[in-house]
């Protein structure tokens, strides 16, 4: 965990040092507590998996699935009214702002529901990417875009609906 808060105090200009990461960064302490339910979930312990989730849902603002899938790095700002769904999948050095979700649009159907979002992608406040999408390599999705489709590699995504911008 003193690796994924270097990488917050590296990435963020507002931070002053790595105990202020540590202790005090909302977006830092939901990683924790999500890798420690995800561990129990891995190991199919998923009553002790859903109590980690929640007290670190009550205690961050931030709800994340134990079953989700979050690669190395990932910068969580702001930490505050972010959901992220089941199945979602988050590549390496991904940064979300806040109030964003990583929801499904048909919750009651089987297999993958949620989006899966490459390494490098940037996913401004507010947004919501909704269902089984495909957020391409060093994509950026713009604050408050709603976004329904797969977002190429290296594009950016705004508006509601979302629209891919001339690149």
């Amino acid at each position: 965990m003193f690796a994924a808060a270097k990488n917050i105090y590296e990435r963020d200009p507002a931070a002053h040092s790595m105990w202020e990461v540590l202790l005090t960064y909302s977006g830092f302490h939901a990683l924790a507590f999500y890798r420690l339910a995800h561990y129990f979930y891995a190991r199919q312990h998923y009553l002790l998996a859903a109590l980690v989730a929640h007290w670190g849902k009550r205690a961050t603002g931030v709800e994340i699935h134990p079953a989700a899938k979050i690669g190395k790095h990932l910068f969580i700002d702001h930490g505050t009214g972010i959901v992220i769904g089941q199945t979602a999948v988050i590549g390496d050095e991904v940064t979300i702002l806040h109030n964003v979700t990583l929801g499904s649009r048909h919750p009651r159907s089987s297999g993958p529901r949620h989006p899966q979002i490459a390494d490098h992608v940037f996913i401004g406040a507010g947004a919501q990417i909704l269902g089984r999408i495909y957020i391409g390599e060093y994509a950026k999705i713009g604050a408050g875009a709603i976004v329904l489709q797969d977002v190429p590699a290296h594009t950016t995504a705004v508006g509601n609906p979302a629209r891919l911008l001339p690149k």
